[in-house]
């Protein structure tokens, strides 16, 4: 292969500089190389030699062209082709990232959602190309990569172009043959001259069988046993936790004969559009941040808080479904059309607006959008006094659900009324809303200065419940994660209690008051809040979160594990309950169950990352999940991520040498440990009982650390 690579070298130096060989295929060498007119690096495939020679390139060549003409959003371009020193090569761009291929290595199933996204852009790309009155022949995840998240088809054309330019025999003569056995169409196997779109469409079905069974349809020895089974034995029935009309979309793309199949790339990517209808079917909603159009940039806290409360109100409403918050405000700044955030958030509209707040005066500009075709639902602009905000955002919540045509009962009509939460004075309300937006950083920083920001909306308006209950799990996390200390679990029964007395009524206020309770070991009465706060709101997520650390704290892991689920269904969005129960099921004894909440957890932290890259809690957890899944290299990868984003905070360190651990670095645990006690991890019955930290009982270090704590 060196001669080869000296060979391309040499013929091409004035249009490319070949860097190095990148992979190997059954028809093609691949070399990363830099487009020296254009500046951009390119992938050049270079057929072997003697499967060229027994093409002939003219032919080759000519039929590549057409491939060439080929321009849709999931088809990898074709920059170039040609004949190199009697090398046949094609050129298309470079792609960073790992292939389909290399993902299902990795994980070996890939979830139903993103199966079906895959499996959608894929036909499409498919069905546009059979318009151009090209065939694939060769779909398999080797020739899917990744670009921005979503997935392009590569190599349109070469198994073509590669067939008519040869005959079988020249084939045989060279040992190439076209197609994979795994994924040939029965027609494709006995040798078909002609095929169709069917064709690629059996194909595709085993790409997607792959992806949600963990391997193909049929599998043997050798590639006659393969094919023997293709082309005779009906596939294995899909596990029965794919949908029906999903593995009868698959049985039917898997369909022996072509006129039982799908006609068309565009039939089956329908068949596969039932999720994503019954998803836009469904009342969802996801509510952006509003854009600050006020001259201070400090107002910005508010019109985030305007957006907040929104949230807050809707997710009280059982028959709708809102993206959390984290997921929904991670599109900040971004100006992403909305059917993209939709498709991102997997809701069916999108509420964005816009604030300008001037002296006592402001405007509010709010619009609901339906995703599926970009039409305004509803719009409406509030010129009013700055008073009026609760007012303002109760009618906005209000127009959502009559937009919608949302039934609500008494009680949620009840529930979302701002009025029992709200504050008469503005200013208190904006040093709420100021702890709000740091509340949600979950770093101790953040942490206390949200208390500081709810503690001045106190001293404001003594009777705000709801500032109180921001101060109580202040202080209950600060202790749980950072510190602690008795004046933070003080801190933490004082201010629930009062939270508690001001609004009875609260959910936010019965969960904080069980929260503050459980830290006391007093479960019995921290369960009897839970439950209230739910009863009140059932959607509530931070109670059913709590919740089931209470159950883990009081040793009850079965329930734990329940409201953890519970957690999880609220908020999908969220990683934490998923990798938290993933924990509890393998001590359990579920090992089967755990990993796939790994897995779930591990995916959900991904997208989270994707939206929200310097979530360090999402990077240090993930972590200790992709060490029990075998994924050393990439739990490596996330701990430093995760230190990069804030060394000194003690609740990152801590973590991370609970990662270290059971990497086996027990001297870079021992010195995060070390750093995080220095920077005021106070925990000493963490530190006494975390199984995750038994590699260092043994160290003497570990031993006259904890005689200081």
């Amino acid at each position: 292969m060196a001669e080869v690579l000296e060979r391309l070298r040499g013929a091409l130096a004035d249009r490319y500089a070949i860097e190095r060989e990148v992979g190997r295929g059954g028809m093609a060498t691949v070399f990363r190389a830099q487009d020296l007119k254009h500046r951009r690096p390119v992938a050049i495939k270079v057929l072997k030699p003697e499967l060229a020679a027994a093409l002939g390139g003219q032919r080759f060549l000519r039929e590549i062209e057409i491939a060439a003409g080929l321009s849709h959003p999931h088809i990898l371009p074709l920059y170039d082709s040609g004949d190199a020193a009697g090398l046949l090569y094609y050129v298309m761009p470079f792609v960073e990232g790992e292939t389909l291929r290399g993902r299902l290595t990795r994980e070996k199933q890939i979830p139903l959602d993103e199966s079906l996204r895959i499996t959608r852009e894929l036909a499409d790309a498919l069905h546009y190309a059979h318009g151009q009155g090209l065939v694939h022949r060769d779909v398999k995840p080797e020739n899917v990569l990744f670009v921005t998240g979503h997935a392009v088809l590569s190599d349109f054309g070469i198994a073509r172009a590669v067939t008519a330019a040869a005959t079988g025999e020249h084939l045989t003569q060279t040992g190439a043959g076209i197609g994979t056995p795994s994924y040939m169409s029965p027609e494709q196997a006995f040798g078909a001259d002609e095929l169709d779109a069917r064709s690629d469409v059996y194909s595709l079905g085993c790409v997607l069988y792959e992806m949600l069974a963990g391997r193909t349809p049929f599998t043997g020895a050798t590639a006659q046993a393969i094919i023997a089974q293709t082309v005779t034995s009906p596939p294995p029935p899909l596990q029965n936790s794919v949908p029906d009309w999903t593995a009868q979309a698959v049985k039917k793309a898997l369909a022996k004969e072509p006129a039982d199949r799908f006609s068309t790339a565009a039939q089956l990517s329908q068949a596969l559009q039932a999720p994503a209808q019954a998803a836009a079917n469904t009342k969802s909603i996801a509510v952006l941040p509003f854009v600050n159009m006020s001259a201070d940039p400090e107002n910005e806290y508010f019109t985030d808080g305007i957006a907040e409360e929104i949230i807050n109100a809707l997710t009280k409403i059982q028959a709708l479904r809102v993206a959390a918050r984290t997921s929904a405000f991670a599109f900040k700044g971004k100006n992403q059309d909305i059917r993209r955030v939709g498709e991102q958030l997997n809701v069916s509209t999108v509420l964005e607006g816009s604030v300008r707040k001037a002296g006592n005066r402001l405007r509010v500009m709010a619009q609901l959008i339906n995703v599926a075709d970009g039409y305004h639902l509803w719009s409406e602009r509030y010129d009013r006094e700055l008073e009026d905000v609760f007012a303002i955002q109760d009618e906005i919540a209000g127009s959502i659900v009559r937009a919608l045509r949302v039934v609500l009962s008494d009680a949620e009509k009840r529930a979302i009324e701002q009025a029992p939460a709200a504050t008469p004075k503005v200013e208190a309300y904006d040093y709420y809303l100021r702890g709000r937006q740091f509340f949600h950083q979950f770093r101790r920083t953040g942490m206390q200065f949200a208390r500081r920001m709810f503690d001045r909306a106190i001293e404001i308006d003594p009777q705000y419940a709801l500032a109180y209950a921001g101060v109580a799990d202040c202080c209950c996390l600060l202790y749980m994660y950072w510190d602690g200390s008795k004046a933070n679990l003080d801190g933490a029964e004082s201010a629930s209690r009062r939270a508690l007395d001001l609004g009875p009524d609260l959910a936010e206020a019965h969960a904080s008051r069980g929260f503050a309770l459980s830290l006391r070991r007093q479960y019995a009465p921290a369960r009897a809040e839970f439950e209230t706060a739910l009863r009140l709101n059932p959607n509530f997520f931070w109670a059913h979160y709590f919740y089931a650390r209470t159950c883990f704290q009081e040793g009850s892991m079965e329930e734990a594990v329940r409201h953890y689920q519970d957690a999880a269904r609220v908020q999908p969005e969220d990683f934490q309950s998923l990798l938290l129960m993933s924990t509890l099921l393998k001590a359990l004894g579920r090992p089967a169950e755990a990993e796939a909440a790994q897995r779930e957890g591990l995916r959900v932290a991904e997208r989270h990352l994707e939206l929200n890259p310097d979530d360090a809690r999402a990077l240090y957890l993930g972590a200790g999940a992709l060490v029990q899944i075998g994924q050393r290299e990439r739990a490596l990868e996330w701990t430093r991520r995760a230190l990069a984003i804030d060394s000194e905070d003690s609740g990152v360190l801590y973590n991370v040498a609970c990662a270290y651990c059971t990497l086996g670095m027990v001297d870079d645990a021992m010195a995060c440990i070390e750093k995080s006690v220095q920077n005021g991890f106070g925990h000493k019955e963490w530190l006494e009982n975390d199984s995750d930290l038994d590699p260092l009982r043994v160290n003497p270090r570990f031993t006259a650390l904890l005689k200081k704590v």
